[in-house]
């Protein structure tokens, strides 16, 4: 079966971004393609091609990746967002549940952590975090800007937005930050749960934060979709 609506433009490195976040959120192919309406060997084949894909079915594979399109097309690096042009004049703005918020940002990724340096400014520092057991968590340096001022409460907002679309979605948890002291729960996590470090180097300092309250909005601007079965057309 072809693709149903008007191709996008070259993906370029489309599919290997898509295998990655698949691998970085520790699902299978098939999984993905449950999630997307698509079969298993259409998700395979554009993990190993550089795919030519109709809008609906990239929309439905950055829901399923938990992502934006502008991401998996190599777009979201050059401009800041809401800087491209959209293609939904309407999008729909929703206050997000509490559950729903926990949802989004369970799979991890980057977000980013603000706090109060003693200053007039405060900071705000990008993070990769995982959520294990009700806690978001990440690494940084005993000796860093985040480090040196535990326990504090913090501010941590994770957001995906995708400006062609006009639609993305944006969490903000407030809660108490904690360095992992306990032995047992560090190992665990360096087995289990690793968090790599967004900025690399040496971060060996768990970071531990319980949400107390949560809130985030969504704006949305749906597209039909077909499902996809097999490799496009050529």
């Amino acid at each position: 079966m072809g693709h149903q609506g008007a191709a996008i433009p070259d993906g370029g490195d489309l599919g290997h971004r898509a295998a990655a976040r698949r691998r970085e959120l520790g699902l299978t192919r098939e999984q993905v393609a449950e999630r997307a309406d698509m079969d298993p060997g259409y998700v395979a084949y554009l993990e190993e091609h550089t795919p030519r894909m109709t809008r609906p079915a990239l929309y439905r594979l950055a829901e399923a990746l938990n992502t934006t399109q502008d991401h998996l097309l190599g777009t979201d690096t050059d401009l800041p967002p809401g800087a491209m042009a959209t293609e939904v004049p309407l999008p729909r703005t929703t206050v997000l549940s509490s559950r729903r918020c926990l949802e989004l940002i369970e799979p991890g990724g980057v977000g980013r952590v603000g706090l109060v340096t003693g200053e007039s400014t405060p900071v705000i520092l990008p993070v990769n975090y995982l959520f294990h057991e009700g806690a978001i968590v990440f690494r940084t340096k005993d000796d860093g800007v985040i480090g040196e001022r535990l326990p504090q409460d913090i501010a941590f907002e994770v957001d995906r937005v995708d400006g062609v679309m006009s639609q993305g979605w944006s969490v903000l948890v407030r809660g108490r930050a904690e360095a992992v002291t306990d032995r047992a729960l560090e190992e665990e996590l360096r087995a289990h749960a690793p968090v790599r470090p967004w900025a690399g180097g040496e971060r060996d300092l768990f970071v531990r934060v319980v949400p107390e309250e949560i809130g985030g909005r969504e704006v949305s601007g749906r597209v039909p979709h077909a499902r996809e079965v097999g490799p496009p057309e050529r």
